[in-house]
Formats: structure tokens, sequence, C-alpha cells
């Protein structure tokens, strides 16, 4: 089972592209500043959902499944709903990337404008010609996805695990199921061996949560922990997260995995139905080597270093891999990046990537897993202001990480400086954060202070006084 486009470097949250408009309503804002701008967005998208809302409700027919009714929308003309939506969306996302940040940015300082208004002042509100067809969940999840006829591999799957069956039947949590539609089974190799049960257990498994995540709540969160509990991210198992996107491919889960009906409750739980198998994420090195175009220089820098081999054997409890891009290196300048990947920079190379590996500690946007506790918990970040500083591979020296969060919006800072711009390519042992920059250690002032870079113009001579106190050089053994 192949696994394609794991970690697509596109900026997060770029195209508020919604399933469903209304879901604007039950999510909670606290910055008042986030709340106008989704407001002013709201507009346009009801506009949009309203468009097309008919084609919803004409073809929804009397059922006894509620996931039927929701599948069958889906299967007829989700590509054309879609397409509708994303005419209006991308006028947004040009919106949002453009002056989004300034705008908030002259808000916080005083006096900041309201954004353009896009789109009628006031969009025609257009009643649909059906009331929409709304179900009393009579079934539980298990049931609902046994009995709809768009879920029947799902369901073959389920049914040979007892235990699984067990689970989505029962009521000791209200469960979350992104649910892989027949269609999804589709893209596995006709050839490929059949899984274990324990192997498909593990499948299924990464596809639930035992917490409850309506529309609202989905939209408002950037990853969800599921059923799948691993030792590789802490002391005791803990579960392995799903990333949650909004982009130009509508609402995803962990990047390539599009939701394409939502909100289906059964007595125990809520559905949402996606067009592609949620496989479990291999290792932190693994998603680097797949993304060569992004990642070339900073894979070639680890085996140039050895540390290919002392990430891959040291044993650790989770982690955090600060990744810069090729851009970020490219932003360092010709004569640094020669001199790093010169047989007398290799030194220099390895405590500059040693200083992006934070061990037994990993930081998600809105989690954060410690692997170094004896009992290791995860720690959610609701809203507001964290800090965190985080010891690296590079001796003494620790990375300075701000993680605010208002409302959906969450950014990361690293040093005060470099931005994580692409983030939560969750992993099986940890978690990627894509920085900005290339992330060097700070300069020790005689008055004891550290001086960070700021993304100035930087010398070699300035680089290497950076990183000399952590080299060792071959007369040190002399």
């Amino acid at each position: 089972m192949k696994l394609l486009q794991i970690l697509p470097l596109a900026t997060l949250g770029s195209a508020f592209v919604l399933p469903e408009a209304q879901v604007f309503d039950e999510v909670s804002i606290e910055n008042h500043d986030a709340q106008r701008f989704l407001n002013h967005a709201k507009g346009t998208f009801q506009y949009a959902w309203d468009t097309t809302k008919d084609t919803f409700n004409d073809v929804v027919s009397a059922s006894k499944s509620a996931l039927d009714d929701a599948l069958y929308y889906t299967s007829e003309s989700v590509d054309t709903l879609n397409g509708k939506i994303h005419e209006v969306g991308y006028d947004v996302d040009g919106w949002l990337q453009g002056s989004f940040n300034n705008i908030m940015d002259a808000d916080i300082m005083g006096g900041g404008e309201h954004p353009p208004h896009h789109g009628p002042h006031h969009p025609p509100h257009k009643k649909p010609h059906h009331p929409p067809h709304h179900h009393k969940p009579n079934m539980t999840v298990y049931e609902l996805i046994a009995k709809s006829k768009y879920t029947t591999k799902l369901a073959a799957l389920i049914n040979d695990d007892e235990d699984l069956v067990k689970l989505l039947n029962g009521t000791k949590a209200n469960y979350t199921v992104f649910a892989p539609i027949d269609r999804a089974f589709e893209k596995i190799p006709e050839d490929a061996p059949k899984p274990s049960k324990e192997m498909i257990r593990k499948l299924i498994s990464y596809h639930v949560s035992d917490d409850i995540y309506p529309a609202g709540r989905v939209l408002h969160t950037h990853t969800i922990p599921s059923l799948l509990k691993l030792s590789t991210l802490g002391k005791e198992l803990l579960p392995q997260r799903l990333a949650i996107n909004v982009g130009f491919k509508g609402l995803t889960v962990n990047f390539y995995s599009r939701v394409v009906a939502i909100d289906i409750f059964g007595t125990n739980g809520v559905i949402h139905a996606v067009d592609s198998l949620i496989i479990p994420p291999p290792t932190v090195l693994e998603i680097i080597d797949l993304l060569p175009t992004e990642f070339s220089t900073l894979e070639l820098g680890l085996g140039k270093t050895g540390l290919t081999e002392t990430l891959n054997t040291t044993a650790h409890a989770g982690g955090t891999f600060f990744a810069p891009s090729n851009f970020a290196f490219k932003k360092l300048g010709p004569r640094i990046n020669a001199f790093l990947f010169s047989k007398y920079g290799t030194k220099y190379l390895k405590a500059l990537l040693e200083y992006h590996v934070v061990v037994n500690q990993t930081l998600y946007s809105d989690a954060f897993y410690d692997g170094t506790k004896e009992s290791s918990e995860e720690h959610k970040n609701e809203n507001g202001l964290f800090h965190f500083d985080f010891p690296t591979l590079l001796k003494d020296r620790t990375l300075s990480v701000d993680v605010g969060r208002y409302g959906p919006f969450i950014s990361i800072k690293v040093n005060g400086f470099s931005r994580v711009t692409v983030q939560d390519g969750v992993a099986k042992d940890g978690v990627i954060q894509v920085v900005s920059d290339v992330l060097i250690p700070p300069k020790q002032t005689p008055g004891g202070a550290s001086s960070f870079w700021q993304g100035e113009e930087m010398e070699l001579d300035d680089f290497k006084e950076r990183l000399e106190p952590y080299v060792k050089h071959e007369w040190e053994d002399l």
C-alpha cells in the first residue's frame, strides 16, 4: 500500500473551503479580530452554499440510513459542488494570503480598517425547495456503517473482528469515525497482499477517536487523537494523532484524505465519510525521504553527518523535528552552504542539524506529549499563549518556542523569529514542524545574554563563530 503525498508543503489553512457553511456558527472564536474576519468570509460562503444546497435536498431520498442519505448525495455530485465552492473560495484565499495578517497587525496596534468585503454586501438567502432531511439517531455508528451500501468494504473489515464490532457498537465513549467509502478501497492495488488481522485492527483504529468531534469542532481543531496507541510517542502508549487541514481540497485528514460527508450522527457518536484510507504514518526520517523536492538538502546533510543512523537507532519516546526546507537553506546564501557541505564544514553542519531535533517531547500545534515523564500524558492547547524551552540534540542548547492560539488560528515561532510554515506532519515517532529559516544557535554576548539571529544577512565568519563552541576539532583528541 503506497503512501502518496503524506505531507504536501502548502500553507495550511490557506483556503476556507467548507463542507457546510453553518459550521461557522458552531466554532467558538474568542478573538474579536478573527471573528470579524470569519463573519466576512461567512457571507461569501453562505451565498455559495445556498446556490448548491438545493442539489443536495433534491437528490436525498427518504431512507432508513442517514449515512446512505449523505453518501448518495456525495457519490453523485460532490465534485460539482466542490467546484462551485472553490470558485468562491479562491477569492477568499487571495484575501487571506494577501492582507489578513496585515489587517490583524493593524488592528492590534490600533486603528485598523475592516478587511475588504468580497461578493455581495448582503448575500441573497435562497430558501431550499425542500427542508433538509434530518434523522434522529437510532443506530450506533457501527450499525450505520454496516447497513450503508456505500461502506460495504469497511463494514466487511470491521465484521471480521469481533472486538471492533463490540467497540463501535458500545457506549463506552462517544466516538468519531472517519469512515472510508467503498471507492477509497479502489486505490489499493489488486495484487497487494492481504494485511494481517492485527494490521487491519490498527488501520481501523486510526480512523476512530474516542472523543466526539462534530464538524464545528473539527474545524476548530488541528490534530485529533485516534484509538491507535503507540509506544514510539511516549514511555506509555499514547494516541497517534490525525492532522486536520482546510485547504484547496476542502476539509482533509492527514493532508490527502478528503472529507466528503459530515455529521452523520449515531447513538454513540458521529461519522464523517472520507474518500481515502488514512494510513498510519511512517517515521519522521521516512517522511523526509518521501519529499525530496522539499527536503533534499536536509536529507543530504543528515546522511553526510551520520545523523540518519543516529536518529534511526537512538531510542526515544517521541520527538519534534523542526525541519528546514530547501528554500530555508537557500536563504543562508551560497558561501555558507558551500562551507557546510565541504569536508571542512561537516562538523559545523552536524552541530547545526542537531539544533533542529528535540527528542522525547512531541509538540503538535494544539497538543503536547512529554515523553520524559514516567507517566506520559497529553496536554491540549485550547486557547492563549504557550512558551516552551526544548533541549535539543546539540549539547546545552535549547530552542525557544512560542505557540499562540486565537480560535482556530495557531502561530508557532521558534527563537522569536522563525515561523513554522507547515504544521503537524504527524509521524510514527513524533512530528515534523517545517520552519521558514534554518535555526542557528544564539551568540553569547559578554554580559551572558543570548543574541538570536533575526534573519539578517550573515557572513561566514559570524556563522562559524556561533557554532564554534559546539564543534570538536581533530586536534582536541591529541
